[in-house]
């Protein structure tokens, strides 16, 4: 027979794990409760007893068995309905004086006390209770028995007895019902997370864990997931993005590339032709290369497989090697170039890495600045800027630039392949740092921070 869902669960099992120690607890609670209770009251009717026997034995040896009986039919008349028993006989048990008829043919435990039943003689139905009493031998030989009535003591026992089991067994229902109720509750928030985690598998990508707002463990969980969620499905869409664009950016070159290989066949090819356009498809090849080189790059990057690579850097003797490097070429393009270092803190990181990033701020700059523009290169702290007076970029795409592949229409013209600002912000990410671009009026200006 197979059970159902909810018993089958974790949650239940535990729930039952908690059960059995909560049961137990509470019956031990109610145990020693009940031993408390009952114990004292048994103690106390025993040391009634045991006082009462001592004074008799007292009585006994100041007046004798004539003072002795006289006290104990005093005590029976006051106490008309049985409460204490007394009995005084013989050496051979036969009755003397007290409220018995006969001496009670129950044996003593090994404490010396003796249990028997008593019949109420007053009561309608003739109603049996309990008796507890302890034998004793006067000197003489003469038998005393002194006991007392145990009704309410037994009563005592039987209420703590249901207490303990009446106790015991709402315990375990309300446990029981607690229990299954949070188990429910716990299931329920289980199974979101897998009718989210099936939905996302059959392709549902959009699809997120629901959260309650109770900032417990499961919302947290369903938070984390929910990011992780939306880190893949960004990724997600940008492969897809990248394929696109590998599609659309690559498919020019490779037909050139194509087209100038199907031309060394053709009839009447100089050597000197032959060998230009020899020339031109390994252009093309090694600007296929690079692009591919970039995209491993970025990939590793973003991977963190560059951090053995890390080591104290300045970030103005980087900007100052990235600068002379970019200097000459603006100044070809009549460009105003200006250097300014303010106090700079060294950082731990990939110098190459670093170099790279700034260098393709820095060819962005000088590439689409116009003649008689300028480029300006600021480092202070722990930040790179990166500035020039060329179109800029619209603020509506300045997340859009730094896609893989993704080039504004203005700059399809130019010179590139569209993986420039993503390796920067690779670099940037693997360095607990920032890239953001602002409006420059006019141009733009690019902000790298490392951490």
């Amino acid at each position: 027979m197979t059970l159902p869902p909810l018993l089958r669960s974790a949650s239940f099992r535990l729930t039952l794990i908690y059960i059995l120690l909560f049961g137990s607890s509470a019956a031990l609670l109610l145990g020693f409760l009940y031993w408390a209770t009952a114990g004292t009251l048994s103690d106390q009717v025993d040391a009634i007893i045991e006082a009462d026997i001592k004074g008799l034995a007292e009585q006994y040896e100041q007046r004798g068995t004539p003072g002795v009986a006289a006290i104990i039919s005093e005590r029976v008349r006051k106490d008309p309905g049985g409460r204490t028993v007394y009995l005084l006989t013989d050496p051979l048990r036969r009755p003397l004086v007290g409220n018995l008829s006969k001496w009670p043919t129950v044996a003593p435990d090994a404490s010396g006390w003796i249990e028997f039943e008593l019949q109420d003689r007053d009561a309608p139905d003739g109603e049996v209770y309990l008796a507890r009493a302890r034998p004793f031998v006067l000197l003489g030989g003469l038998n005393l028995l002194v006991g007392r009535e145990v009704r309410e003591l037994v009563r005592t026992r039987d209420m703590a007895i249901n207490a303990v089991i009446w106790g015991s067994a709402i315990t375990l229902a309300l446990a029981l019902a607690g229990g299954i109720a949070m188990s429910r509750s716990t299931t329920r928030r289980i199974e979101a997370i897998n009718q989210t985690s099936r939905e996302i598998a059959d392709g549902a990508l959009d699809r997120r864990i629901p959260t309650l707002g109770t900032d417990d463990e499961f919302d947290r969980l369903a938070i984390q997931l929910n990011e992780m969620l939306d880190r893949n499905q960004s990724l997600m869409e940008g492969l897809r993005h990248v394929t696109d664009n590998i599609a659309h950016d690559l498919r020019t070159p490779l037909s050139r590339l194509r087209q100038t290989l199907e031309s060394l066949d053709e009839n009447g090819l100089s050597k000197t032709g032959r060998t230009t356009r020899i020339d031109r498809a390994i252009a093309e090849a090694d600007g296929l290369l690079s692009v591919f080189n970039a995209l491993l790059r970025i990939t590793q990057i973003e991977a963190g497989g560059r951090r053995e690579n890390f080591a104290t850097i300045d970030i103005g003797e980087l900007l100052r090697d990235v600068a002379e490097l970019y200097e000459p070429v603006a100044e070809e393009k009549n460009l105003s170039f200006s250097l300014r270092c303010d106090e700079t803190t060294g950082i731990e990181g990939d110098r190459d890495l670093l170099f790279q990033a700034i260098g393709n701020l820095a060819d962005n700059a000088v590439k689409y600045a116009p003649p008689g523009g300028s480029v300006t290169m600021h480092a202070a702290d722990r930040t790179v800027t990166v500035s020039d007076t060329g179109p800029g970029i619209p603020e509506e795409a300045f997340g859009e630039v730094f896609l893989r592949f993704h080039r504004l229409e203005t700059a399809r013209s130019t010179p590139g392949s569209g993986l420039g600002l993503s390796l920067v912000e690779a670099v940037a990410n693997l360095h607990n740092g920032e890239v953001k671009l602002e409006d420059n009026c006019p141009g733009l200006k690019a902000i790298l921070t490392v951490g």
